[in-house]
């Protein structure tokens, strides 16, 4: 799918951006925190706080790969 946008806009490989990463991070982390917040409430610990973790982890993941694409 990018190689036909690459050669429909007539760019070269050595253009395209470095990272394309992260793309989908902060929507799952967002999708994580609210079963963390639903398990919680009805009072499934365990899924709330094992949601929380992912939920932690993807936005950590997503900052990281956000920082390295600013400075490459």
């Amino acid at each position: 799918m990018v190689l036909n946008q690459v050669i429909g806009t007539g760019l070269s490989a050595t253009e395209l951006p470095v990272l394309q990463l992260g793309g989908g991070l902060i929507e799952l982390a967002i999708l994580f925190l609210v079963l963390a917040l639903v398990a919680g409430v009805l009072g499934a610990r365990g899924v709330a706080g094992l949601s929380m973790d992912i939920a932690k982890w993807l936005v950590i993941i997503f900052v990281v790969l956000a920082v390295v694409t600013f400075f490459l």
